[in-house]
Formats: C-alpha cells, structure tokens, sequence
C-alpha cells in the first residue's frame, strides 16, 4: 500500500483494477484476476494485490486549495495527541472539548479576517477616504465624493455590501465541507461487536464514521461564521445610534439585534461542547433539526443585521477603524487561555498513565493547538497587511488593520531568530553524530577499502536521519516562545493602542529603532510568507508533482478524522480503512486464505489501523510486514492514547505475526520496540544502508544509499515475506518460541511470531 503506481507496487506494467474506482481501489496482475478459481498446482506462488490510495491525498488541483485550510488540520492534530490515560474519564471529555472550542476560535478568527479585509479596510476606511478611493475607481460607487451621497455611499450599505465577501467565504466552507462529508464520512464501515476493554480506539467500529459529529460541528461553525459577519455589520450603526441625536427606534434596536445575536452566539458554543465523538458503535442518527435550523437562524440574523444597518442615517460617516477592531486581541486571549488550560488537562492525563517515550511528556497536544492558533493569526494578520498596503500606497490616507495585528507582526522577527538559532542547534548536533558515525560506519563494513567521501555520506546520512528525533524539542521551544510573544504583543496593544513603533517613540533611540524595525521586518515577512504560500498552492494546482509533494502533509495530516473542525481537510482514512476491510473481511469468507499486509510508510500506518478493525477470527489469519513504518518513532510517540506501546503490543498479540524493516538511514521508519510473547521481536535488526560499501561481485557498481525509499530492492524484504508466507500456510503451526533454522546466517532474526 502507498502513493506510488499498481504498476510499481506489482512490478508488472499489466495490471487490472478489480474492485474500488478512480479515487482508490485494488489492483492485481492481468494474470490474477482469477487466481483463486484455478487449481492450487496453476498457481505461480502466493498472489499478490495493491490498493492504491495516493489520490485520496494528492488527486486532482483543487487539493491544493486544501493549503488555505492548514490551521483547522493542525488544530484537528492536537485532539488526537491526547496523552494515554487509565479511569479519567471526565479529563478525556474536558480535553476533547478545549481542542473544540479552539477549532470555534480559528473559525471566528478566519471570518473576522475576512470582515477586516472587506468590511474595515475597503468598505469602511478606503471607501470613506477621498484620497484613497480615488485611487481605487472600482470603490467610486461608494464614496460619497465620489458617487456624489450616492445611495450605496452610506456607511451602512457599504458594510452591508461588503459583507457578501465574508459570507461566501464561510458559504464555501461549509459547501466543501458538506461535499467532502458526502464522499468521506459517509463511507459505511463493516460493523462489528466492540471489543471490551481495547487497547485502543482505532479498533472500535464507529471510530471511522465520524458522520454525526462533523455533520454537527458544520452546522456549528458555518452559523459562527455567519454571527461574525453580522456582528461586524450590527455593531457599527449601534454605536452611531448610541450617540447623542441618533433616531430613538433605532437605538433600541441596535441592543435587540445584539441581543439576538449573543443569543444565537450562546447557542453556537452549546452545541460544539455538547457533544464530543461517538465510536463505540456505528452512529447512524443525524440531528436533522440542529443541521438545518442552526445555519438558517444564523443567516436570518445576518440578514436583520444588514437591513438594521442599511437603514437611512443622515449624517453618519466612516472615521478611522471600524468598531470592533478588538475582536482580534480577544480571540488571542481566548486562543492562549485554552492552550494554557489544555496543557493542564494534559500534564493530568499523563500522570495517570505515564509513557517515556510520548513526545514532550504529554504536552504535544497543547504545543500543537498554539502553533495551530499561531498559524491562523499570521495568515490573518499578513492578509490584512498586505490588502491594507494595497489600498493605501502612501501609508498615511486611512489607519489601516487594528493595532494588535501590527504588535504580533512585530513578534515575528523575534521568533525567526529563535528558531534559527534551533536550525543551528540542529545542524550542530547532526554534526556531532556524522563524527560519531564515522567509526561505526568503518567497523559495519569490515574489509573494504576506506573511501573517506563515501564513509562521510553514510555518516551523513545517518545523521540527518536521527534528526526526527529531535522534532519534539524544536515544537516545546516554538510553541513556548510563540505564547510568550503573543502574550507580551496583547498587553503591548491593549495597553498602548498604538503600533510599536509609536509607543517606543519617547523611549531610547536604540528601542524605538529596534520597535520600527521589528514591526517592519515583521510585516515584510508576513507578506512574503503570504506570497510564498499563494505561489506554492498555485504551483501545486498546475503541477501534478509539486501536489504529491504537498499529498505528504497531507498523509499524516489528514489520517485522523475530524474531530475538532469540520472545514479541515478530510479524513482520507474514513475511506481507506473501510476499503480495507471490507476486501479482507470478504475475501477470508468466501476463500477461507489467509494473508501477508503489507505496507510501507504511510501504508504501515493504514495497515495497523485495519487490521485493529477486521474481527478477532480474521485477524489471526493474517500477518503483518510493515517497512519504512512510522508507527512507533512518530504516531506511538505524538499520539500515544491510540499507538502507545499497549495499543501495539496488544496488535502484536492479535494478529498471526509481524514483522518490521527498518534502516538508520530512514529520517521516517524506524524500530517498532515491542517484544515478542517469549523471546523473538516484531523488529528486524537494522537494514544495511547501502548494501554494499564498494564494488562487488554482487554490486558491480556502486549501491545507493536508499533511506526510506525502496526497501523491496533489499534482500531481507523477500526473506521476511517467505518466512511470514510460510508459517501461513496450512499446516501444523510453528511453535510460538521456535528459532527460523536461519538464525545461524542472520545474527539476531528469528522466527516471526503472533
């Protein structure tokens, strides 16, 4: 399994799709197709099949749009990094629900930046400055000097047309939410009885048909975002009516849509944090009436919003920014409460059930969910700068986006040298293991003659390769700093309400250059991350290779189902493991065989999570090659609650056997770490990368260092999955503790066993 060709996967250019469609589906040689109605002595040896899902995750160009929802994925990541906990219960629940209301937050937040583009800068500042819209013409229409008091000129109206903009943006979340629903969440598992007391929630069978929590959580965010659009509208014409000689009806409106509008707002976070998942079973209940009402009475609010401030207010005009302009900082301090709250709710959970090897002790969830939180701002922020620069090419014609954007621009060079400094920490400590490596490297490949170039790419190799290791610590010291920063930016906002540059004005000159210049060099940077990342997704929509390099995020990233937002890419495993299953389930029925899963990379990591699908009695007559796996080094250590070491061992115990292939040249796979029943382990000792050191007579010319690609070409795959077929065959079952008869030739390698 994995994103490469059938072609490629069976080494044959005759392949035949047997079951499945153009976006996954399974693939046999032209000469099994009927494998199984020929006699046992017509067949050449085991018959192998490929499903091939690489579509899932880098299909057509419209994925490359998928990089606009980077924030909600991330964010989606951190609910399923929960640490593992035994008995607590109500600690799981309060976890899942934090990760929720963040997810809610950066809705609001994407909205909000929308509104500020929109609504603030264009319709509210630029439209109601002559300098500016004069030279903009297509906002003519709406300036009163330029339209001559035209009926669209009004304060209000303008916001009310403006406010197309950020309501199609959240119609269109909630439209590809919807679609993407339809062809991922609804893809029905085969059910089965739950198993009591399981290792993990993966083997549960509604735990991937998310179908009703989503459905819930769409309905949730797209009325969210709906609110903040009519709160940006509503909240401008009630603070021209509270002001002395406004019209009396409308000064009592103003406070009723308000009203309303935190009413509906209420109603929006009850429903986010009155439900988390259900997979113990397969939930097949939609909450028809919360679907369709929700978003219906969200939209109706907006549109009382628009009339409210489209009504006739002679008079009102539009100076400086739009009211409002906080709503950033609050959903800064909202986003850092919930972090701080998460990594406590976290370090709880940890301590019940410790796990050495989780990264960051527990806490990778709430590092996670601030990069997330982080990651939406500065898109945010470098949206509204750029569009404001745009506008206002002087710099001096409108006050352009609120000042808490500008304080956390200024935090961005700060962070850019912290985390330079950690790529040199890195690059230091890869350093320090190349020299170490070079000794090894020598005693690996006794006999040959010393090539120091060579032995210094191997070394190299290796090195870089042990810098995933590493990862965690880069995320604590980022995410850290990252709270810090946003931190002090909020206070520097709130209690200054100027930019940095002018609130160091009257300090020393070396602070007041250091303010101008990391507000500066912080608003460059944003705009040009902005421009890197509009290029990239555009390359990747044109650029069939550039979008499978994009599909590799997308691997990890969108494994898990949506659990904390709904608008995140979708979960490609909700099809690929029912997939899965359902052609295991039904090919042991009719045929009573018994199979070898393979899986490479990613596939290892879909492998693993079939398998804890299929039932007791058909998982025992199937074993497991996992190559180039991630399960341990990355999944059991950043999700250790569903792929810890008792998740893994008990899959150990289930299945017939596993084995697993591994080089320390790999920067991805590494050892699974489990033992076996009584003696031998799941882990082959590590793979020879290259396998020869010079020329030979079996290597004629010289091998390749491979890493994490082509672990077939090794001599050592071909064995494993003789050894695998073997035991699977019919016959008297190998002991659980007996040695393979070629232990002698290959030191430490024995018998694969359950």
């Amino acid at each position: 399994m994995g994103g490469a060709t059938p072609q490629d996967m069976l080494n044959d250019p005759r392949t035949v799709r047997i079951a499945g469609d153009d976006v996954a589906a399974v693939f046999r040689r032209a000469d099994d197709v009927r494998a199984e109605h020929l006699p046992a002595g017509h067949r050449d040896g085991p018959v192998p099949e490929a499903y091939v899902w690489c579509n899932l995750t880098s299909g057509n160009g419209t994925r490359a749009l998928w990089l606009l929802l980077l924030p909600f994925m991330v964010v989606n990541l951190a609910h399923w990094m929960r640490p593992a906990a035994r008995g607590r219960r109500r600690l799981v629940r309060l976890y899942g629900l934090l990760v929720r209301l963040a997810g809610l937050s950066l809705t609001v937040l994407l909205v909000a930046a929308a509104c500020e583009v929109a609504l603030d800068l264009a319709a509210w500042q630029c439209a109601g400055t002559r300098a500016c819209a004069d030279r903009h013409s297509w906002l003519g229409f709406l300036s009163p000097e330029a339209s001559d008091d035209g009926w669209w000129s009004e304060p209000g109206r303008r916001l009310g047309l403006a406010a197309l903009v950020p309501t199609a943006l959240t119609g269109l979340l909630w439209y590809l939410s919807l679609r993407t629903w339809s062809a991922y969440e609804s893809q029905q598992p085969m059910g089965h009885e739950p198993e009591d007391g399981g290792p993990t929630a993966l083997s549960r069978p509604g735990f991937w048909y998310g179908r009703r929590l989503v459905a819930r959580l769409r309905a949730a965010h797209t009325a969210a975002g709906l609110l903040t659009v009519a709160f940006a509208v509503a909240l401008a014409a009630a603070r021209h009516d509270r002001a002395p000689g406004g019209s009396p009806a409308l000064a009592l409106l103003g406070p009723l849509v308000q009203a309303a509008l935190l009413t509906a707002g209420a109603v929006v976070v009850w429903v986010v944090c009155r439900r988390g998942r259900t997979d113990r079973r397969l939930d097949d209940v939609l909450d028809a009436r919360l679907l369709r009402l929700l978003p219906l009475a969200a939209l109706l609010l907006l549109a009382l919003s628009l009339v409210y401030a489209g009504w006739r207010r002679p008079g009102w005009e539009s100076a400086g920014r739009l009211p409002g302009d906080m709503t950033f900082g609050a959903l800064s301090l909202v986003q850092g409460l919930l972090v701080i709250a998460l990594a406590g709710v976290a370090h709880a959970l940890h301590r019940s059930a410790p796990d050495r090897r989780a990264a960051l002790r527990g806490l990778a969830g709430p590092a996670v969910m601030m990069l997330a939180c982080a990651l939406g701002g500065v898109m945010s922020g470098g949206v509204a700068q750029r569009v404001s620069d745009w506008l206002d090419g002087t710099g001096v014609s409108i006050p352009g986006p609120p000042v808490v954007l500008t304080w956390q621009a200024a935090v961005i060079p700060p962070l850019l040298v912290l985390f330079l400094g950690l790529c040199c920490w890195l690059a230091r400590r890869a350093w320090r293991i190349a020299r170490d490596e070079h000794a090894v490297v020598a005693d690996e490949f006794p006999g040959e003659t010393g090539d120091p170039a060579r032995t210094r790419r191997i070394a190299n190799a290796r090195a870089m390769a042990s810098l995933t290791d590493r990862v965690p610590r880069i995320v604590a010291l980022t995410s850290a700093a990252t709270l810090l920063l946003g931190a002090g930016a909020l206070v520097g906002a709130l209690a200054t309400d100027r930019t940095p540059g002018e609130a160091a004005r009257e300090s020393h000159a070396v602070v007041h250059g250091a303010a101008e210049t990391a507000q500066a060099l912080g608003s460059w940077l944003i705009g040009l991350g902005f421009i890197l990342f509009v290029t990239w997704g555009r390359r990747a929509y044109k650029d069939a290779s550039a979008r499978r390099t994009i599909g590799i995020l997308w691997d990890v990233g969108t494994f898990w189902p949506r659990a904390a937002h709904p608008f995140a890419p979708p979960c490609y495993a909700e099809r690929a493991v029912p997939d899965l299953t359902w052609r295991i389930e039904t090919w042991t029925r009719a045929t009573g065989g018994r199979l070898v899963l393979s899986g490479h990379s990613q596939g290892s990591v879909l492998a693993a999570a079939t398998a804890w699908q299929l039932t007791p009695s058909t998982r025992g007559r199937v074993a497991l090659l996992t190559y180039g796996s991630p399960l341990e080094r990355l999944y059991g250590r950043w999700f250790p609650a569903h792929f810890g070491p008792d998740a893994l061992g008990a899959l150990h115990r289930d299945i017939d056997c596993w084995r697993n292939l591994h080089r320390r040249t790999d920067p991805i796979g590494g050892p699974v770490r489990l033992p076996g029943g009584c003696g031998p382990e799941v882990d082959r000792p590590a793979l020879k990368d290259p396998l020869a050191y010079g020329r030979t007579e079996s290597h004629p010319l010289p091998a390749p260092i491979l890493g994490h690609s082509d672990y077939q070409a090794d001599p050592a795959f071909a064995e494993e999955r003789r050894r695998l077929l073997d035991r699977l065959r019919p016959g008297v079952p190998a002991p659980r503790c007996a040695k393979d008869p070629d232990d002698g030739a290959h030191p430490g390698t024995q018998r694969p066993t359950g």
